[in-house]
């Protein structure tokens, strides 16, 4: 008998990841996402650098892009810490953007229910309803969710395109304003239910909310005893139940103010940017919302970041329509970003290993 050696890759559990490999994989999981877009633009005989320069140039290279580049973070940094602090316990509430479209739909049935209010009441009835409404929808998954242990993964998702119908049916329908040629929005707001605006653009006091968000979100998280519930739930449900945390409780608690979240952005929106409920309110912030809280690792101070960033991508989206390309490949690039980044994941808890196992054959 003799005995012969043998390298073998496997994979070994880190115990406990190193922050610098939590900064690089997802630095390295957007920097793959680009290339595989300059492999996709190559192959459309468009120049990939080219292109990228459009983006950027559309999205800073100017007042008004550096502008409109914080007006699209606004929703998604909303939407992103709503998805964020669900993912934090391990709910998967794929649901933002249907929680949304509710929360835009319960704001605006305020702004054209009492057109003649102050603006002092009419905005903070709106900024109520709106929470309201969203959370209120992020609850219908979470119910089942949290006492039949039915998962919340299709429930939330499904949820969306009754949402989304639900306020289609309402601008071309009962909501429809009759002064609109016939397009699906209702009639615009009065004045007193615009948000205010600042520096002479479009960004609004919902740049102030996000942050305001921000900041409680990651007090709550790191400094309050809920939050730590939320922590220990997500890492050790059994240890949770051992501990005698409520988890249907919390499971409640979390969804509702996920979706609360997320119906501020469509609040903000309708509020700030089109000052009235239309069709298509949202071009898929909700859904966005899950590459964010993923990019930033579910901190809320990174979701801030991460959200402009999408923001600039969306934004540079719409310059390179002037090259002959659809805004549409910035949704490419988002798919492209969410893939590599979920794929990555291993490596953040994981690591590769060169095993040498012996093996022994006969003569």
């Amino acid at each position: 008998m003799n005995k012969q050696s043998q390298l073998t890759l496997t994979l070994e559990k880190r115990l406990a990841p190193s922050r610098w490999i939590s900064f690089l994989v997802p630095t390295i999981s957007v920097a793959m996402a680009l290339l595989f877009g300059a492999i996709f633009l190559l192959m459309t005989g468009h120049d990939p650098l080219k292109v990228y320069e459009i983006m950027a140039e559309g999205a800073f290279g100017s007042k008004y892009g550096l502008s409109e580049t914080v007006v699209k973070s606004i929703p998604l940094m909303l939407t992103g810490l709503g998805v964020s602090i669900a993912f934090k316990m391990l709910l998967w509430n794929i649901g933002a953007e249907g929680q949304l479209y509710m929360g835009a739909f319960a704001a605006s049935w305020v702004a054209l229910s009492f057109p003649d209010a102050s603006p002092g009441f009419l905005l903070s009835a709106m900024f109520l309803a709106g929470f309201l409404g969203g959370a209120l929808w992020g609850l219908l998954p979470a119910l089942p969710r949290a006492f039949l242990g039915v998962n919340e993964v299709i429930t939330s998702l499904m949820l969306n395109y009754v949402a989304i119908l639900w306020v289609d049916y309402l601008v071309y329908g009962p909501w429809k304003d009759p002064k609109g040629f016939n397009f699906p929005l209702t009639a615009p707001f009065t004045p007193s239910a615009d948000l205010p605006t600042f520096f002479g653009t479009r960004i609004h006091l919902g740049l102030v909310v996000a942050l305001a968000a921000a900041a409680i979100l990651n007090v709550v998280l790191w400094r309050t005893r809920w939050g730590y519930e939320i922590r220990v739930i997500g890492e050790s449900p059994a240890a949770a139940r051992y501990a005698g945390m409520n988890i249907a409780r919390n499971i409640l608690l979390v969804m509702f103010l996920s979706g609360g979240l997320a119906g501020l952005a469509g609040m903000t929106e309708v509020a700030g940017i089109t000052h009235r409920l239309q069709h298509g309110i949202s071009p898929g912030y909700g859904y966005s919302a899950i590459i964010i809280a993923w990019l930033s690792k579910l901190s809320p101070g990174a979701v801030v970041l991460v959200s402009f960033l999408l923001g600039a991508l969306l934004v540079g989206g719409y310059s390179i329509q002037s090259s002959g390309l659809p805004a549409a490949t910035v949704s490419m690039l988002q798919g492209a970003i969410l893939f590599f980044v979920l794929g990555s994941e291993i490596l953040t808890k994981y690591r590769l290993v060169l095993v040498r196992r012996g093996e022994r054959r006969a003569n």
